[in-house]
């Protein structure tokens, strides 16, 4: 790719996001009160980071829209899906997250945001009982419906440019297999053959993104666009995709605690991680097939900061375990609590405890828009297949498994994979490194 040749952000970018929850919602909200000037987007990457581009003399701080041409807050157009057909607004205050003072300003907007019928599939997420669904017979089917939804909306709002971003519940578990998920072909197949088992409904969201020329992330556990079938579809179309899992609570603390225990060559015996939470997100992963998909996500964080095989002494018998409690009194406002036992000088034991009491919703919608406006500073830059310089924002990001590639976990190092993408794209020398 040439450097600083990257297309304007010119006209019209429309969001439509799969799923019009808590956190759907509370994003839309924000960047609505945002734009009129009564709220701030705090967490923002995007809105408010600032790095150094350049050495020496010519050393300089800017904000990402300084180096990058980023869509601005007043270019944004809202679009959504759901299995309930509430408007925004009535989501919004339904999800009761967000005060009445801070949805009120924006009632209209988050009015005219009614989701389109949802491309549902009962058996991968049984706790959810909307009516707002889609009639179709096929996978393909589905495909076909959703690729019209982009088109009419983009054409309704006069958007020059589309992301789609998954902001639903987590699906059931379903395994990379071979005999389906390996070739574009094999894929578009058991779509085609109605193939309930191996093609999960998100499939055929990202299929159809990337089909109508839409970035697509992935912001569950969901296996989705972590198969090679769609890689070699986001590479056909030269579409960028990212996921998958918004990083907001507990394994924002993990990705960046660990990273002391590794840097001071302490010891690490076990990781005990529970969570309590009440929203649609709880209830679902109330059920035990929709919460494996979440623990395989979530466990995968540690293992690849605290290596074994590179500090058997330290890291050679982890014993790392996870645990999600729906509990509805919390509502949206999740309780992590993390028992770490480390080791030091001659093996004695110590603990670190930490409880951390943080709004679900709140923490993930700030990720939303820096995922969203970076994923299409990418697709304007032609940079397409996985963004592993996303990874900042994902609990369990995307690499190829097949190669024996390893996700990139550390949040710093995470950090500096964001910072070297956005330089480059704006022009200057991708200049840190990561060890």
């Amino acid at each position: 790719m040439e450097q600083n040749i990257v297309r304007p952000a010119e006209g019209k970018l429309g969001i439509m996001v799969v799923g019009c929850g808590a956190v759907a919602t509370t994003f839309m909200t924000g960047v609505l009160m945002a734009r009129k000037g009564l709220a701030k987007p705090i967490g923002s990457m995007t809105q408010y980071d600032k790095i150094r581009v350049g050495r020496g003399d010519d050393k300089k701080y800017l904000h990402y829209k300084d180096i990058v041409p980023l869509a601005k807050l007043d270019d944004i157009v809202f679009g959504t899906w759901d299995v309930y057909p509430q408007n925004a607004y009535q989501a919004a205050v339904y999800a009761e997250v967000l005060k009445a003072k801070d949805i009120e300003p924006v009632r209209e907007e988050l009015m005219a945001v009614k989701p389109l019928k949802a491309a549902f599939d009962r058996n991968y997420a049984k706790r959810l009982d909307g009516d707002n669904v889609k009639d179709c017979k096929t996978r393909w089917e589905m495909v076909v419906e959703l690729q019209k939804d982009i088109q009419d909306f983009k054409r309704q709002h006069g958007c020059e440019r589309v992301v789609v971003i998954w902001a639903a519940s987590t699906e059931i578990y379903v395994p990379y297999d071979e005999a389906y998920h390996k070739t574009l072909a094999q894929l578009e197949a058991a779509m085609k053959s109605n193939d309930r088992e191996h093609v999960a409904p998100s499939m055929c969201y990202a299929y159809a993104a990337l089909t109508e020329g839409c970035p697509f992330i992935m912001g569950a556990p969901n296996t989705t666009v972590d198969i090679p079938a769609m890689w070699e579809l986001a590479e056909k179309t030269h579409m960028p995709i990212a996921g998958k899992d918004f990083k907001t609570g507990q394994t924002l603390v993990k990705s960046g605690f660990a990273p002391i225990i590794k840097t001071r060559n302490l010891g690490l015996a076990g990781w005990f991680s529970t969570n309590i939470l009440g929203n649609r997100d709880g209830l679902v992963l109330d059920e035990p097939a929709n919460f494996h998909t979440k623990e395989v996500s979530k466990l995968s964080t540690l293992e690849t900061i605290c290596k074994a095989d590179e500090q058997p002494d330290l890291y050679g018998n982890i014993y790392h375990k996870v645990r999600i409690n729906y509990y509805p009194p919390r509502n949206d406002d999740k309780e992590g609590w993390d028992n770490i036992d480390i080791f030091g000088w001659m093996g004695y034991p110590m603990q670190i405890k930490i409880n951390f009491l943080c709004r679900d919703s709140i923490l993930a919608a700030p990720l939303l828009l820096d995922l969203t406006l970076l994923s299409d500073l990418a697709a304007r830059a032609g940079r397409y297949g996985i963004q592993r310089f996303l990874s900042f924002f994902l609990k369990s990001p995307m690499h190829d498994y097949t190669r024996g590639e390893e996700a990139v976990n550390n949040l710093f190092e995470q950090y500096t994979m964001l910072k070297n993408a956005i330089r480059e794209m704006g022009g200057y020398e991708a200049d840190e490194e990561i060890d």
